[in-house]
């Protein structure tokens, strides 16, 4: 019973621990940082691909270079330390950025918040959680993902007063710092999974160690794995395009006061609360093939509402459907993963699978921006974004119904054998 209720109380500080850093390192850095935008667009002089090139650039060239071994890292020597690093380089790199005014420190500081987000971000997370929970592990993410939407939601409204109080520089200063104070004590106390010798429940599922898993190279001879990661890279693209031009549309281009503004993506944010939590109850009672294919069409009939004549209506419509869109976005993408390959190469696949989602986020919204400075309009960029969301959507209808088995390294010999889910 004691070990029943050690194992309860684990699970409850893991979810905690996910939850808090994915509030901080991607609900207020990820979707704070944008917000910040039109202030360098006004004063520094710079150009929508400029200020949208920090965040591609750095993730081009972290994702490519540190996605792998982040994954390789998690999977031999486990979650909590990597964490613990992202958090801190995510924290600093916002209180750098609020200090540069040129391009050099820009792209500096941006790179350790690629690698903050790398290492302290999702990827961490979903191998905590996916040790910590097995039957209940869509629910445990869901939960921890509401970080996420809080922080997104919050952030807006917070950036906001603190650009009252202390300036916009003052104001991502001292978001960096929050960062860093919400997120960092619980990496460091948190245990990484169940003690091997504890009782755990039926809901608890120690990392299985001693399970044969699918080589590497077998999931990468997979179509499947390719599916998957095309998939969710064009709709990563189209979420990541218009999570980042969003201040600048609304606010330069709809002429909408900075308090207006912020309620728009706030109330995205917020809603978004209610779709991960929505599409983690799905995804532990339908296929989880299904609930992607319905986020990655939320997502792409939302876009085009930018597009319509501005009105109040629209917008709130808008928020609804890209909001629930959002929700499940980044939630499903692990649970995917670990139905088709199987948990124990979990953080070596989303290594690889987040590696490929981070440059299409990072070259989306330059994209857009680029055509934007271009064309003096939003419609081919967001155009561009639909089309990507609905090409993911044909990707993941395209991928299996079920786990397909794979070979596996025999304990006894070099052959191999296959794994039945």
């Amino acid at each position: 019973m004691i070990d029943n209720e050690r194992s309860r109380a684990g699970g409850t500080r893991a979810t905690a621990t996910a939850f808090a850093a994915l509030f901080s390192v991607v609900g207020l850095s990820l979707y704070g940082l944008p917000l910040y935008y039109d202030f360098m667009v006004r004063e520094l002089g710079w150009s929508r691909t400029m200020v949208t090139s920090g965040n591609a650039i750095s993730k081009l060239i972290v994702g490519p270079l540190f996605g792998f071994a982040a994954g390789w890292i998690v999977d031999r020597f486990g979650p909590r330390r990597l964490m613990m690093a992202g958090i801190v380089m995510a924290g600093g790199a916002l209180v750098g950025l609020g200090t540069v005014s040129a391009a050099g420190m820009f792209y500096f500081f941006y790179f350790f918040n690629a690698l903050g987000y790398v290492c302290g971000g999702p990827l961490p997370s979903q191998v905590l959680l996916s040790r910590w929970f097995d039957r209940t592990r869509g629910r445990a993410m869901g939960i921890a993902y509401l970080g996420i939407g809080l922080g997104g939601a919050l952030v807006p409204l917070l950036a906001k007063w603190m650009n009252d109080q202390f300036g916009w520089r003052g104001s991502l200063q001292a978001l960096g710092v929050l960062i860093v104070l919400i997120a960092l004590p619980l990496a460091y106390f948190v245990r990484e999974a169940p003690d091997p010798t504890e009782t755990t429940t039926a809901d608890l599922s120690a990392p299985r160690g001693g399970a044969a898993s699918p080589a590497l190279r077998v999931i990468l001879r997979s179509p499947a794995f390719y599916l998957l990661a095309f998939g969710s890279m064009c709709s990563i693209a189209a979420v990541g395009g218009t999570n980042q031009h969003l201040k600048l549309f609304l606010s330069i281009d709809r002429a909408y006061s900075q308090g207006e503004a912020a309620s728009i993506i706030s109330l995205v944010l917020a809603i978004s609360i209610a779709g991960r939590l929505l599409m983690g109850w799905l995804a532990d009672r339908m296929p989880r093939k299904h609930v992607m294919l319905i986020i990655y069409l939320l997502v792409a009939t939302a876009i085009p509402l930018l597009l319509l004549r501005p009105s109040s209506s629209t917008m709130y419509v808008f928020a609804a459907i890209f909001g629930l869109g959002l929700g499940g976005e980044y939630l499903i993408i692990p649970l995917m993963a670990g139905e088709l390959f199987g948990i124990a190469a979990l953080g070596r696949v989303m290594g690889i699978v987040l590696t490929a989602d981070g440059v299409a986020e990072a070259t989306a919204p330059m994209l857009v921006g680029y055509l934007r400075d271009r064309t003096g309009s939003y419609d081919a960029g967001f155009t561009l974004l639909v089309c990507a969301a609905l090409a993911g959507a044909i990707a993941i209808g395209l991928l299996p119904g079920r786990r397909e088995p794979m070979a596996v390294p025999s304990p006894q010999s070099p052959a191999t054998s296959p794994q039945v889910s």
